[in-house]
């Protein structure tokens, strides 16, 4: 859940609906920045950039089952990353990306291949740019995982995108 300009309440609403919808059908729901409304509303974790609160202070509100994600964008960042106790680190952008402004560069294939190297055992989600057709070299650097936004709108047909998405995932992982 990203909603970098409700307020909190309005947040919190949407949170808990979310959680709720998610319960009923399966699915995860993290919230993005905000620990606090994570653990209001059940959520099963939270993503952290490196403005927001610490990851072991995550970690104490939300408790040890809890997802935590925390975002990496150079060496320094990510060496401090995988001293932290989270579930994943997400590096990027990996390319240029225009649906949010990290206020950082792309930092490429060959930070997300340092970050695997360097995060032993925590998986590494790659984010930022990528598209379908780079998806699958984000994945040979040896990232778990791709976060995408912008793609999905491509087509104007996001539902049959991420069907593309899951297609191409899987292909590419047998």
């Amino acid at each position: 859940m990203r909603a970098k300009h409700l307020d909190s309440g309005a947040f919190l609403d949407l949170c808990d609906a979310s959680v709720a919808a998610g319960r009923a059908c399966g699915a995860t729901i993290i919230v993005n920045d905000r620990v606090d409304l994570a653990r209001l509303s059940g959520a099963a974790g939270a993503h952290i950039g490196q403005e927001d609160l610490p990851p072991a202070a995550a970690r104490d509100l939300l408790g040890a089952a809890a997802i935590i994600g925390y975002s990496t964008h150079s060496l320094d960042q990510i060496e401090a990353a995988v001293r932290e106790p989270v579930s994943y680190i997400a590096v990027g952008p990996v390319f240029g990306t225009r649906s949010k402004d990290t206020g950082y560069d792309a930092v490429g294939l060959d930070l997300v291949r340092w970050a695997v190297r360097s995060a032993g055992k925590v998986p590494v989600v790659a984010i930022g740019g990528i598209t379908l057709d780079t998806a699958m070299s984000v994945l040979d650097a040896g990232a778990a995982s791709v976060a995408v936004i912008s793609d999905l709108l491509a087509t104007g047909d996001p539902r049959s995108r991420a069907m593309a998405y899951l297609r191409a995932v899987s292909r590419h992982r047998v």
